[in-house]
């Protein structure tokens, strides 16, 4: 694993492919593999170092490739294992990695595994008492994630299956060692074709308190998240999959709900488990009771959680940065006032800050939310679940929180469905596709596209972005985000209004007058921020 050897990845930016909606190479609506190689020229010109593909093989597609039904494939929509080679020799050419999205917590229920080997799944009987397919009778009170319970009765059996999320979802059993080592031997064929590495989707669940008890109110998640044998579970993986390559590999793990304190010790490279995690912390703190729950971002909150991850990685481990990707919305739409100045200000934050950033297809042109007019504009699973139990009344918050933000096509030119497709795409176009697409902002020296490209750029020749300390200012105020980064005699200072209203400076004002790298407003003296503005300055000891 990378960790152990050159932590190469500490200078890279990733980038994100949702690969149903990048770009459709033949016209029958749906993106695919080919559609991606075509592209691969814009990729490189922005500059990244990495692209993660979401998944790719056959599925179901109930839950938009996250159910897979053979993992050493490509599913048809997508093109055939000829293609993804050609695509990976493509991307490798260009001086790029590829990743795979490895989702292994859980199955599609189309699996042959699920057929042939029974105890590969968690299996359980009725609750004592009970009548077994009655409301109530389900082994315990879990909740699923895409609503309802968490288990699913088979007539045939008499059983229920545990499926954390879809019921076409069933979870894996790691604690059978056949299926630790079916998984190992897949990840390995992967890596020997010349992928370079994973991203692994909620990997903190493949442990799980064997007992299955009740949780509070049907929350489970004490007893599935970051359970008893999942550093056991990660360190094995390492040693079957990873160690002894000699190649520059990545892995970053999805894991929701973890804490500072538990990624310290996944991404501590000395415990050779992963390079990096994704947390979920900062992209909760505009949600109530559940992600429906539609709060006002308060920018203290941000900045004091930024902060804590900042500070509780600092010397060991390593932070995944981010503020869109498959599952979230647009930020500019949900932080930021929809336009390209706050695009490019919200970039500038997540990109100074010590971590590894990732770069969500589309957010580096300032693609918004979606303006869905009714439920029958929406396809993903966990919306459409959410609106079945709460109705009509729900549209406003799926409008704002939806996954469909996030999915509807990239935006490449003004040709119709902004050259997405020349057929009918699986979900409708953004209508501001017309000014807001990536040959526009190619073209136009002062877009965003141009601005996450300067930023990228940065990471790739200044150290202190880097390597530098991370020290928060302004703590208590309500509009700026403005830190410093630190680096053997190198300091950045970073200043963000994320306001609408001139904000002012609290700052030393010998800084106004050094070096700015980056700038979103052309202000680079003043003691005073417009709205939306954000600068980079540079200074090295004196």
């Amino acid at each position: 694993m990378a960790a152990m050897t050159d932590a190469w990845w500490k200078s890279a930016v990733v980038y994100q492919i949702y690969p149903r909606s990048f770009s459709d190479s033949d016209a029958d609506g749906i993106g695919d593999l080919r559609g991606i190689e075509e592209r691969l020229d814009y990729l490189s010109a922005l500059g990244v170092d990495v692209l993660w593909l979401s998944p790719v093989y056959p599925s179901p597609q109930d839950d938009a490739g996250y159910d897979i039904s053979d993992y050493q494939d490509i599913d048809s929509t997508f093109g055939t294992l000829e293609d993804f080679d050609r695509l990976l020799a493509g991307v490798h050419a260009r001086g790029m990695k590829l990743i795979m999205d490895l989702v292994v917590n859980h199955t599609s229920d189309e699996h042959p595994w699920f057929r042939e080997h029974r105890d590969w799944y968690w299996w359980r009987p009725a609750r004592e008492g009970m009548e077994p397919g009655t409301p109530g009778a389900e082994p315990t009170n879990w909740r699923s994630f895409f609503s309802g319970p968490t288990w699913e009765f088979d007539p045939e059996s008499g059983e229920y299956y545990l499926h954390l999320f879809s019921r076409k979802q069933p979870d894996l059993n790691w604690e059978n060692p056949e299926v630790r080592h079916a998984i190992h031997t897949m990840m390995n064929w992967w890596l020997d074709r010349g992928v370079d590495g994973f991203r692994m989707d909620v990997i903190n669940m493949i442990s799980k308190d064997t007992a299955l008890p009740d949780g509070p109110g049907g929350d489970g998640s004490a007893h599935y998240l970051c359970g008893p044998r999942i550093h056991e579970f990660l360190q094995e993986m390492h040693r079957e999959v990873f160690a002894g390559r000699d190649r520059k590999l990545l892995t970053v793990g999805e894991m929701p709900g973890v804490t500072v304190e538990q990624a310290l010790r996944f991404t501590d490279p000395a415990r050779a488990e992963v390079d990096m995690v994704f947390q979920f912390e900062h992209v909760g703190l505009d949600h109530g009771p559940s992600k429906w729950d539609v709060q006002e971002l308060d920018l203290l909150a941000l900045k004091a959680c930024m902060n804590r991850w900042q500070a509780g990685l600092a010397d060991v481990g390593w932070n995944s940065l981010y503020w869109n990707n498959h599952d979230q919305p647009r930020v500019v739409s949900r932080f930021g006032d929809g336009g390209p100045r706050s695009a490019k200000t919200l970039g500038t934050v997540l990109h100074l800050h010590r971590g590894t950033p990732y770069v969500y297809q589309g957010e580096e042109l300032g693609m918004t939310n979606a303006p869905f007019a009714s439920i029958g504009d929406f396809r993903d699973i966990e919306t459409l679940n959410h609106h079945a139990e709460a109705g009509d009344g729900a549209l406003p918050a799926l409008r704002a929180r939806g996954r469909d933000n996030a999915r509807t096509p990239m935006q490449w030119d003004a040709s119709p469905h902004a050259g997405f497709t020349t057929g009918t795409p699986w979900i409708a176009v953004n209508p501001n596709y017309e000014h807001i697409n990536a040959a526009a902002a190619v073209a136009d020296p002062d877009s965003v596209f141009h601005h996450y490209r300067r930023l990228i750029e940065l990471r790739h020749t200044e150290p202190c972005v880097v390597h530098g300390d991370f020290t928060l200012l302004m703590p208590d105020d309500p509009a700026v985000y403005a830190f410093t980064r630190a680096y053997e005699g190198t300091e950045l200072l970073v200043v963000a209004n994320w306001s609408a209203e001139p904000a002012a400076l609290e700052v030393d004002p010998a800084w106004l007058g050094e070096e700015v790298v980056i700038e979103t407003g052309g202000g680079s003296g003043a003691a005073t921020l417009g709205p939306w503005e954000s600068r980079v300055y540079r200074r090295s000891a004196r």
